[in-house]
């Protein structure tokens, strides 16, 4: 594969393993996972469109996205993916493996539900807009964010008057309206592969979906719970969701 911009190699060698990052977030965002998946095989992240290095315009339909992955896993010529998706990335990784099987080996979702429908962006606007943007620093990126600072520093970008998230919020907004206008059960059910469902603790995801999301997965699932964690499970819980991962690529890669 050439190199392109949107596209992260990490390494390794062995099946492919592709990483789709959440909303807002960038494919960097994975270089703590990434560093320990290579001993699996040949790690790659994508940036989505609209997010990090990628093209910037839409549409923003959830297909578009999975077409990327498509097109991605194509241009690797290494065989089916192991696609592992956190939130955003985790809906884009099982529909995938629902309308492209030859393409996906396996799949991990993190911390989404398939059905939220009724749920709007508003919430979220008055909440992205009260971040003291631009920021002044990435230190004062990470102090504003805490725990998940870390994070959100992959996600902002230098510019004359200070630090801004490199996602467009309007573009963000119109992403996840469609999720609250739309359920994605059907891809579930025509899902194959083998499934492994994370779910944080204290995930804000309508309760149980997850879990039925695993039992659901004609390919056979597995869900997990990581207590007390939140929404980007393996920043919070790195050795928990670490440990859920490796278990299930072991089964996977021995079939």
């Amino acid at each position: 594969m050439q190199p392109r911009d949107g596209v992260v190699d990490f390494g390794g060698e062995g099946p492919p393993i592709v990483l789709l990052h959440g909303l807002m977030g960038r494919a960097t965002t994975w270089w703590g996972v990434a560093r320990w998946l290579t001993a699996y095989g040949h790690v790659v992240g994508l940036d989505a469109r609209g997010h990090g290095r990628a093209r910037r315009t839409g549409e923003w339909r959830t297909e578009e996205f999975v077409a990327d992955v498509a097109e991605l896993v194509t241009e690797l010529g290494e065989g089916p993916a192991i696609v592992i998706g956190h939130s955003m990335g985790g809906l884009h990784a099982w529909v995938l493996a629902a309308t492209r099987p030859e393409l996906v080996r396996a799949v991990v979702v993190e911390d989404m539900a398939p059905d939220q429908r009724g749920r709007t962006v508003d919430a979220w606007r008055g909440h992205f807009e009260s971040w003291p943007v631009p920021f002044r620093s990435l230190a004062h990126v990470r102090e504003f964010f805490g725990s998940t600072g870390d994070y959100f520093a992959e996600c902002v970008e230098e510019r004359a008057d200070g630090y801004h998230l490199m996602a467009n919020l309007e573009d963000l907004y119109e992403i996840a309206a469609e999720w609250g206008r739309r359920d994605y059960w059907s891809f579930v059910d025509k899902v194959e592969c083998p499934l492994l469902v994370i779910e944080a603790g204290d995930t804000a995801m309508p309760p149980g979906q997850q879990a039925e999301l695993a039992a659901r997965a004609p390919g056979g699932g597995r869900h997990v719970v990581v207590p007390g964690a939140g929404h980007v499970v393996h920043d919070d819980a790195p050795e928990h969701y670490r440990g859920a991962v490796e278990a299930f690529l072991s089964e996977v890669l021995d079939r």
